[in-house]
C-alpha cells in the first residue's frame, strides 16, 4: 500500500477493506499472508471508525442562530490518542 492508512481518505480505506475481504474469501492466499491482510484490514477499519466520528462530531457542530439558521462552528478534532504510534 503506497499510503498509510492514516493518510487515506475514507472512500480509499473502504476500497482497500474490499480489496483485502476479496483475497481472503478467495482462497488462494497463505494463512501468513492473510494474517498480515487481517491485521492490514483491523486498523483500516478503526481509520475509517475515527473518520466517521470525526464527521459525527462536525455534524454535531451544526447549531441554530438567534434567528433560527443553521449556523456551523469550526470543530477541532481532539489531539489524536496515537499520535506517538508508529
Amino acid at each position: 500500500m503506497s499510503k498509510s492508512a492514516k493518510q487515506l481518505k475514507f472512500e480509499e480505506a473502504m476500497e482497500r477493506l474490499d480489496a483485502i475481504v476479496e483475497a481472503m474469501e478467495s482462497g488462494e492466499i497463505g494463512i501468513e499472508e492473510s494474517i498480515a491482510k487481517y491485521e492490514e484490514a483491523m486498523n483500516l477499519a478503526a481509520h475509517c471508525r475515527r473518520i466517521l466520528d470525526q464527521a459525527e462530531q462536525r455534524i454535531q457542530k451544526i447549531q441554530l442562530d438567534a434567528a433560527g439558521k443553521p449556523r456551523a462552528t469550526p470543530f477541532e478534532p481532539p489531539a489524536s490518542e496515537d499520535a506517538g504510534d508508529r
